[in-house]
C-alpha cells in the first residue's frame, strides 16, 4: 500500500514541477477548435449515413418489388 501512496505523491510532484502546461487562453482556443471540428465531422457522418440509408431503402424497394 505504501508503494501506491508513494507513486501518487511522486506523480503529483511530477505534474507540479516538470510538466509544461498550455496557457489557459490557448487551451480554450484549442478546445473550441476541437468542438467545431467534432460538430462538422458528426454532421458529415450523419449526412453520409442518411444518404446510404435512403439509397439502401430504394435498393430494397426495387429488389422486393414494392
Amino acid at each position: 500500500m505504501a508503494g501506491i501512496v508513494n507513486y501518487v505523491k511522486e506523480s503529483f510532484e511530477e505534474l507540479r514541477t516538470n510538466v509544461t502546461w498550455t496557457p489557459w487562453a490557448e487551451a480554450q482556443r484549442l478546445t473550441i477548435i476541437v468542438a467545431v471540428f467534432s460538430i462538422i465531422f458528426s454532421l458529415a457522418i450523419w449526412g453520409v449515413d442518411t444518404v446510404f440509408s435512403e439509397a439502401l431503402g430504394y435498393v430494397y424497394d426495387i429488389v422486393l418489388g414494392k
